[in-house]
C-alpha cells in the first residue's frame, strides 16, 4: 500500500511539473506574440486575436507609440498580414518605388517587420480595356495568405499567384520563370529581374481558365486547408451593371496549393443571380465531425459545402457537395434583379464580409448593395448543424442594422462587434442578438472591428480611429485622427497593432 502511495505521489509530481511547463510555454508564446498570416482567425474568420500588451493610445503627429509608418501610395483598401518577420500589404504604384515601373500598377509590398523597409514588391500591370475589370489606381485589395515560405494572393488582374516569401533573395524558384515578362505592360520587352522583385512559383488566371468577368477590383482572402486553397472568384456584372457576361463561371473554387491546378468548383449557376459581384470570402468549421465550407453567395444565400478530403483526386475537377443553404433575405426579388439597380428601398441582398463560424453557428452581415442597392441590412445568426434548405428553420436570430454593412463580425466573450454604413459600431449579445450599445463613428465604416487584449479597434471612412474597452458597457479609451480613410481591418502580431489607411501603414507599439 505504501508503495502504491509513493508511486501515486511521484506520478502526481510529474503531472504537476508537466502542467506547469505547459502553462509557462503557453504564456511565453502568447507573451512573445504570434504571426498573423491571414485575414481573420484561421478557418473561422473571426476578427479576434490573442495578442496582449497592445496600445490604448497613440499619436501619429508626435510619434507617441508609433514604431514606424510607411507610405502605401494612394487608394489602399487592403488588410496587412504578418509572418516570418515580414509584413505584406496590397498597394498601388503611386510612390513608384522602382523607377522602371511608371504609372498605374497594382503592387504587393513585402516589408521588414522591424522597420517597415522594403524587402521586395510584386508589380502587376493593369488589365487593358474595360476599367470595370480592374479599376484604375486602386491598389491590390486582396489580403495574402501565408504558410511557411509561400504566399497565396489574388491580384488585380484576377490571377491567383503563389509567391516565395523570400522573394528573389534565394533564387528564382518554382516552375514559373517569366517574372520579367509578367512585370512588363503589354507591348514592352521583359524587364530585368532584380532582388527587389517578387518570385512567382505558379500562376492561375481566373479570367483565362474560368472565363469569368471580374468587376471593379477583385477582393478575396484565400482560405487554406491542407493541400487546398478555397476562394471566391469575384465574378460580377458587366460595365452596365445590368447583367453578368460570364453566366457559367463559378463563384467558389478550390485550387491545389502546390501546383495551382483547379480541384473543385461550385455547381450553383450563380451567374443570372449576381447583382454586383462575388466579394465574400469563404470560412470553415467542423460540425458533427465534418468540415464544412461556409460561403455567402452573390445571391444573398449562405451555403454550406463539404470540405474536400485530403485524398480527393486532383485529376478531375470536382463539384462541391452542398449540405445546406439559407436564404438571408427570402422576401427579396429573385427574378429580373437588375431592374432594382439604384433602388434604395427594394432589391436583392448580398454580402461583403465573411461568414464567421462560432460554436456551431454562423454569423453574417447581409443586405442591400452599398453602391446600387437598398439600404437595409442585418446581422444574421444561423444554425450550422442542419441540412437541406434551412431558410425556414435555420435562423436563430436576426438583428437589423441601421444601413448597409461590409463588416465581418468580431466575436469575443459572448459579444459581437460589427460596423455599418450608418456610422455605427455596435455591440450585440452573441446568444440572442440583443444590443448593448451603439457608438457613433465620424463616417460610414467599410472595415471590420478587431478585438484583442480586451480592446476593440475600429476605423471609418472619415479617417477617425477608435480604441474602446471590450465589454457590455460603452467606454471609449481614445480616438485618433489619421491621414486618410480607413477601409481595412486592424490586425496585431508580436505585440504590435497594424493600421492601414488609404495612404499609409502604421505599426503601433506600446
Amino acid at each position: 500500500m505504501e508503495r502504491i502511495k509513493i508511486a501515486f505521489l511521484h506520478n502526481w509530481q510529474i503531472y504537476c511539473m508537466i502542467a506547469v511547463c505547459q502553462f509557462f510555454l503557453l504564456y511565453s508564446c502568447r507573451a512573445q506574440g504570434q504571426d498573423c498570416p491571414q485575414w481573420g482567425e484561421k478557418y473561422t474568420r473571426n476578427m479576434v486575436s490573442f495578442e496582449t500588451g497592445l496600445p490604448t493610445t497613440f499619436n501619429v503627429e508626435t510619434g507617441k507609440n508609433v514604431k514606424w509608418s510607411v507610405s502605401i501610395g494612394s487608394n489602399g483598401y487592403a488588410t496587412p498580414v504578418i509572418s516570418n518577420g515580414k509584413v505584406l500589404i496590397g498597394a498601388n504604384n503611386a510612390d513608384e518605388r522602382d523607377l522602371r515601373h511608371k504609372g498605374d500598377r497594382g503592387t504587393l509590398l513585402c516589408l521588414n517587420e522591424s522597420d517597415g523597409s522594403l524587402c521586395w514588391q510584386l508589380v502587376v500591370p493593369r488589365i487593358e480595356g474595360d476599367r470595370h475589370n480592374d479599376w484604375p489606381m486602386i491598389g491590390i485589395c486582396s489580403p495574402p495568405t501565408i504558410e511557411d515560405n509561400r504566399v497565396y494572393l489574388l491580384t488585380n488582374r484576377s490571377e491567383v499567384l503563389c509567391l516565395d516569401l523570400n522573394g528573389q533573395s534565394d533564387g528564382n524558384d518554382g516552375t514559373f520563370q517569366g517574372e520579367g515578362w509578367y512585370m512588363a505592360p503589354s507591348g514592352e520587352f521583359a524587364y530585368e529581374v532584380t532582388l527587389k522583385d517578387a518570385d512567382i512559383i505558379w500562376s492561375y488566371d481566373l479570367k483565362l481558365e474560368l472565363g469569368l468577368c471580374p468587376h471593379d477590383s477583385p477582393h478575396a482572402s484565400i482560405l487554406l486547408d491542407g493541400d487546398f486553397l478555397y476562394l471566391n472568384t469575384c465574378n460580377g456584372v458587366n460595365y452596365k451593371h445590368l447583367e453578368t457576361n460570364a453566366l457559367n463561371a463559378p463563384s467558389l473554387i478550390a485550387l491545389d496549393k502546390k501546383t495551382g491546378r483547379l480541384v473543385a468548383k461550385d455547381n450553383e449557376h450563380f451567374g443570372p443571380r449576381i447583382f454586383h459581384s462575388s466579394w465574400s470570402s469563404p470560412s470553415m468549421g467542423e460540425v458533427n465531425g465534418q468540415k464544412l465550407i461556409f460561403f455567402a453567395g452573390p445571391d444573398g444565400i449562405l451555403y454550406a459545402f463539404k470540405a474536400l478530403s485530403q485524398t480527393t483526386s486532383h485529376e478531375q475537377v470536382q463539384s462541391f457537395n452542398k449540405v445546406w443553404q439559407f436564404d438571408c433575405d427570402p422576401k427579396s426579388p429573385k427574378k429580373n434583379i437588375h431592374d432594382y439597380l439604384n433602388n434604395r428601398v427594394e432589391g436583392p441582398s448580398i454580402s461583403f464580409g465573411m461568414p464567421v463560424f462560432y460554436k456551431n453557428r454562423v454569423y453574417l452581415t447581409v443586405g442591400g448593395d452599398i453602391w446600387w442597392g437598398k439600404k437595409i441590412a442585418w446581422l444574421k445568426c444561423i444554425d450550422a448543424t442542419k441540412k437541406g434548405d434551412i431558410t425556414d428553420s435555420g435562423e436563430i436570430w436576426s438583428y437589423q442594422l441601421e444601413q448597409h454593412s461590409a463588416s465581418t463580425p468580431a466575436i469575443s466573450n459572448g459579444l459581437i462587434y460589427v460596423t455599418d454604413c450608418g456610422k455605427n459600431l455596435q455591440c450585440i449579445d452573441v446568444e440572442n442578438g440583443i444590443p448593448y450599445w451603439k457608438h457613433k463613428l465620424q463616417m460610414d465604416s467599410w472595415s471590420s472591428a478587431f478585438v484583442a487584449d480586451k480592446k476593440v479597434y475600429v476605423g471609418s471612412c472619415g479617417g477617425d480611429f477608435w480604441i474602446l474597452e471590450e465589454g457590455k458597457t460603452l467606454k471609449v479609451l481614445d480616438s485618433i485622427k489619421l491621414d486618410s480613410p480607413v477601409h481595412s481591418t486592424p490586425v496585431a502580431a508580436h505585440g504590435v497593432l497594424y493600421i492601414s489607411t488609404m495612404n499609409r501603414l502604421y505599426a503601433i507599439k506600446r
